[in-house]
């Protein structure tokens, strides 16, 4: 088994929005924000090669939006999905599976480009996985939620026929080394990818369940979950049991770090020790 960093570019997002209701004088110490109180964060996907399975999980924003969608969220940087895919050596039409963690444009956008003025999976050899539950909440979504559930994004994907849907039950397995967690507070039934033993090592996929290492503090919960109490509940429980079995976790939009340890201090559970996953070895 082998994991992958690959790095889909950079966009900025309100940071109170991100922080919830963590003062700007504290949170700004984390994550600085610009003349427009944005901040920048990182649009990271992991690709696992498991057997004989090449798992891409998330897809980052994509680039088939128009020009106005893309204002909001100012994208910079060099990285893309197939720029980091070829850095280690792979195309995008050698991934076998697609883990979905949730149906958000930022999560999902690259799944689908446009081909001929047609709306096409932009991996065309591979699965695409989702749950039922969750993609009933995205394609019939809330007043509150509906801007992050883009049609072009989601709709495509069941057309093509290459859509299968994961089971919802504890420590599903997904494939020999992979397992799969779920938790509903940022979105309902967002999946988690847990990575074991990996060079000796637990590896946890966070998602948008801890969307950087500035979210480790318990409060720290950003404004666009959907039930933040939820969301309060699940961080606990997950980082006391990465805690307990040190976990390593991996971030999706951290825009500095990669990977963290946790330790116990008198302020709580806390960022030990940043890393990049190339440096698991």
């Amino acid at each position: 088994m082998k994991l992958y960093s690959i790095n889909t570019g950079y966009f900025k997002l309100d940071g109170g929005a991100m922080f919830g209701v963590v003062p700007k004088s504290i949170w700004n110490k984390l994550n600085p924000a610009d003349e427009n109180n944005l901040c920048t964060w990182a649009m990271r996907c992991l690709l696992i090669e498991d057997g004989n399975r090449l798992i891409l999980t998330d897809t980052g924003i994509g680039n088939k939006q128009d020009a106005k969608f893309f204002s909001h969220y100012y994208l910079h940087g060099d990285d893309t999905l197939d720029k980091s895919l070829a850095r280690h050596g792979f195309h995008r039409n050698d991934i076998t599976d697609v883990l979905l963690t949730h149906l958000h444009f930022d999560h999902v956008g690259g799944a689908i480009v446009v081909e001929k003025n047609k709306m096409a999976p932009a991996f065309k050899n591979a699965t695409y996985w989702s749950n039922e539950q969750h993609w009933q909440w995205a394609i019939k979504p809330n007043d509150r939620e509906k801007a992050s559930f883009l049609k072009e994004n989601i709709q495509p994907i069941q057309d093509s026929g290459k859509l299968k849907f994961i089971e919802i039950r504890e420590d599903i397995a997904f494939s020999d080394n992979v397992t799969i967690r779920f938790v509903n507070g940022h979105t309902h039934a967002m999946m988690l990818p847990q990575i074991n033993n990996y060079n000796g090592r637990t590896l946890v996929y966070v998602a948008d369940l801890l969307p950087s290492v500035g979210h480790i503090p318990i409060p720290y919960v950003m404004a666009y979950d959907m039930f933040p109490l939820t969301t309060l509940q699940e961080k606990k429980a997950f980082l006391q049991e990465a805690l307990q079995n040190n976990f390593t976790l991996f971030f999706e939009h951290d825009p500095l770090y990669e990977c963290c340890t946790l330790q116990m201090t008198e302020r709580g559970i806390r960022m030990k020790e940043v890393f990049k996953l190339e440096e698991i070895g």
